[in-house]
């Protein structure tokens, strides 16, 4: 059953559910990468993607933020369909990936680098520090 169709049996979207991913498929060329995929992310939940190297994992997460384009299944956010098609677009709805990444900017917090591009300085229209602090926006309330 789609996420469609259980929205539609239960009458109404569950406010508990935060993201919904139902049936996703992605294939490469030679490489079925992600078939029939599914999960729920509840508020304030921990969800783990657990696998072996080629099992999704960074697929799943490059569908959800706009990366890739999935060809089957749907992605719902607070109920409401999810179709992002740029990281833009993913950023705009309030999802972003960290990248595993090994070139990190060594002057710059670990904080700092995980912002690094995403939040700007309003009075200079960049990342940076004013005085030692750095420019960051709160952590959001769960």
């Amino acid at each position: 059953m789609t996420a469609t169709e259980t929205a539609a049996v239960a009458g109404a979207h569950d406010p508990s559910l935060l993201l919904q991913v139902e049936g996703v498929e992605k294939t490469f060329p030679g490489v079925k990468a992600l078939e029939g995929m599914r999960f729920d992310l509840r508020k304030g939940e921990v969800l783990g993607l657990v696998g072996e190297n080629g099992a999704g994992k960074s697929t799943m997460m490059k569908l959800l933020t706009g990366i890739y384009s999935r060809e089957a299944g749907e992605f719902w956010l607070n109920g409401e369909p999810l179709n992002v098609h740029t990281p833009k677009e993913a950023q705009e709805a309030g999802l972003s990936i960290i990248h595993q990444e090994l070139n990190l900017v060594s002057h710059l917090s670990v904080a700092e680098n995980i912002w690094l591009g995403r939040r700007t300085d309003r009075s200079r229209g960049r990342c940076g520090r004013r005085g030692r602090g750095p420019v960051l926006p709160a952590v959001p309330d769960r």
